[in-house]
């Protein structure tokens, strides 16, 4: 997506009645105690990495300029019964980044490389935003390595983007709040618009996959989008669904493109009614 332009954009979400999740950004709780933790070697940067719980493993995939700490909710509830892998994508929270022009192919090839370094051959892998691209992606080029795929807010081509997203306020709080998690989380916190930078030149022109690619998708894929998204235009949702035979759309109400911290326990009981 193209937020170079909202990353000037640091404005507070609306005040909302309860029926408006969609107009807020709960902040997320604490993380729950891992398992493991550390900084994983691949592909030149040093990757954050945590791991809770036990069972079938599970990766969770932030969205552009956040984190995995975004995830707690569904963390806390999905390690009772499974092993939650979470991450920080390349240059953003705790993870470092290089010069080598960021792509939606290298970010798949990131995560990758981590769940080889913690000796996982297969997840369920649930992606947000980015990381739904970045889901879609490895269901392309490396079904093998998936089991069910939970795509939320994903787009396949960057005519997918809601041009109006550069002027919502509730996103605009969102990449306010993004910078001043990079500055307290990043190993280059003075690189915030520099980074910003490298990654909105992916968002220019990336994704932009054919309807045959998207078309080729075997995984079991749930394509996921808030009823308010403000970022992903509905009909590029539906176009998602329509393309990966056997996909399902999902459509959860009451929330937008920020549906796991709107509603926790509607967004994990959708995810578990994939992977469960």
């Amino acid at each position: 997506m193209r937020l170079a332009v909202l990353a000037t954009a640091i404005c507070l979400a609306l005040p909302a009645s309860a029926e408006d999740l969609w107009m807020t950004i709960p902040k997320p709780g604490p993380m729950p105690a891992p398992v493991s933790t550390g900084k994983a070697p691949v592909n030149g940067i040093e990757m954050y990495y945590a791991t809770y719980g036990a069972g079938d493993p599970v990766l969770l995939i932030h969205g552009g300029l956040g984190n995995a700490d975004i995830w707690s909710a569904q963390v806390a509830d999905l390690m009772k019964d499974h092993l939650v892998i979470v991450a920080d994508s390349r240059g953003h929270g705790r993870s470092s980044r290089t010069a080598e022009p960021f792509g939606y192919d290298l970010m798949a090839s990131d995560y990758l490389a981590l769940l080889d370094y913690l000796k996982v051959d297969k997840v369920d892998l649930v992606g947000w935003s980015d990381g739904g691209i970045i889901g879609l992606d490895i269901a392309m080029n490396h079904p093998e390595r998936l089991d069910h795929l939970f795509a939320q807010a994903a787009n396949i081509t960057t005519d997918g983007v809601n041009p109006a997203v550069a002027t919502d306020p509730v996103f605009g709080s969102y990449i306010a709040w993004m910078g001043k998690d990079y500055v307290a989380m990043s190993p280059t916190p003075d690189q915030y618009d520099a980074f910003v930078g490298q990654i909105s030149e992916m968002w220019a022109t990336q994704p932009n996959w054919t309807d045959a690619q998207v078309a080729a998708i075997t995984v079991p894929t749930y394509v996921v989008a808030g009823a308010h998204d403000e970022a992903i235009l509905p009909a590029h949702t539906e176009k998602i669904a329509s393309l990966i035979p056997g996909s399902k759309l999902v459509i959860l109400p009451d929330v937008s493109h920020f549906a796991m911290l709107q509603d926790p326990a509607g967004y994990t009981a959708a995810v578990r009614a994939l992977i469960d």
